[in-house]
């Protein structure tokens, strides 16, 4: 039996959990809070992420990393992407020296501009066919609702994707393998940052037509960045690439397009903040996807924009107006 850690009970980390055990592993769960913890291990129930969910009797639960670790195969990693490197370092001491890291992570590291699989790689001090992605249209309350679904599970090292493809293959969760990690960890991260965009036009009261625009210009951007990073256009087409693009940006289960919707009709990031339980990866990303950008002469102005807003004052209207009056250019530029 294949013996997998996962470190994170939020949404994400617990459902992915419960697809590997339902699938016949044997899963450990980590968590730092020790009352959550509790409830998982004992009465199989995630009331903060995933109330009224029931979880798989056989998921085990812990606060200590050693015990999570002990002869783990895979290592799933579902924290949020700011907060990895301090957490892998202090827990790089207790991974077996044959386990896989597997990322969860959609992000792009603040003041490095690593991608998520460059930092693990850094921080555990592993070779890349060690270290694979998964990423996805994957909102985690309709796989933690036995709903069906796919994803995309990356990495360099073909035979490692295909045993990855195995240990959470259900007949009601299909992963395919993907070899172009990059692209797969860019449409994972950049999407977030879309996702905003959409929900600021939608809270601002705009339709679809402007979704569209900024769904198509987004990949737009994506294409372009990992275009520049050497990842496989094909990816782009794919579930990493566009199905993750378009659940995000549609649907309201979706933290990022919320949290976008929220400062459209103008509420002040503080208070959107106050007002948001889960972390919203785009909001911090967007800086570090803009800082990537720029370091390799990529132009991103959805990007840009969703940075003002965010973080620079600008207001909504003045980012609409912004990525309106750009001059004109054709379909296909920068790629």
């Amino acid at each position: 039996m294949t013996k997998v850690a996962v470190f994170g009970t939020g949404s994400w980390g617990t459902t992915f959990a419960v697809i590997l055990a339902e699938a016949g592993n044997e899963v450990t769960l980590w968590g730092r809070r020790s009352e959550l913890v509790e409830k998982i291990d004992r009465d199989h129930v995630n009331p903060d992420y995933l109330p009224g969910v029931p979880l798989p009797p056989t998921l085990r639960a812990t606060t200590d990393p050693a015990r999570a670790l002990d002869g783990a195969d895979f290592v799933v990693l579902a924290v949020p992407s700011q907060m990895l490197r301090p957490n892998l370092a202090a827990w790089r001491e207790y991974i077996p020296p044959h386990a896989v890291l597997v990322s969860l992570m959609k992000g792009i590291e603040l003041g490095t501009a690593k991608r998520v699989s460059e930092v693990i790689r850094e921080v555990a001090e592993v070779p890349e066919e060690r270290v694979a992605v998964v990423s996805g249209p994957n909102l985690a309350k309709e796989i933690a609702q036995r709903q069906p679904a796919a994803t995309v599970v990356a990495c360099a090292d073909e035979a490692v994707a295909e045993r990855l493809q195995a240990i959470c293959h259900l007949p009601r969760f299909r992963p395919y393998t993907n070899p172009d990690v990059v692209g797969v960890e860019l449409g994972g991260a950049v999407k977030n940052v879309i996702a905003l965009a959409v929900g600021i036009s939608a809270g601002m009261g705009m339709g679809d037509n402007v979704s569209a625009m900024l769904i198509t210009r987004g990949l737009a951007e994506i294409s372009r960045l990992g275009a520049a990073l050497g990842a496989d256009a094909h990816t782009f087409a794919g579930l990493a690439g566009m199905g993750d693009l378009v659940a995000t940006c549609t649907s309201p289960l979706s933290r990022n397009r919320t949290f976008g919707e929220n400062l459209g009709r103008g509420m002040t990031l503080d208070e959107v903040v106050a007002t948001t339980k889960q972390t919203a990866e785009g909001v911090k990303s967007c800086e570090s996807v803009l800082a990537l950008a720029r370091k390799h002469d990529v132009e991103m102005p959805i990007t840009e924009v969703v940075v003002g807003v965010v973080h620079d004052g600008m207001s909504p209207a003045e980012a609409g107006m912004l990525l309106m009056s750009r001059s004109p250019k054709p379909e296909r530029y920068g790629v």
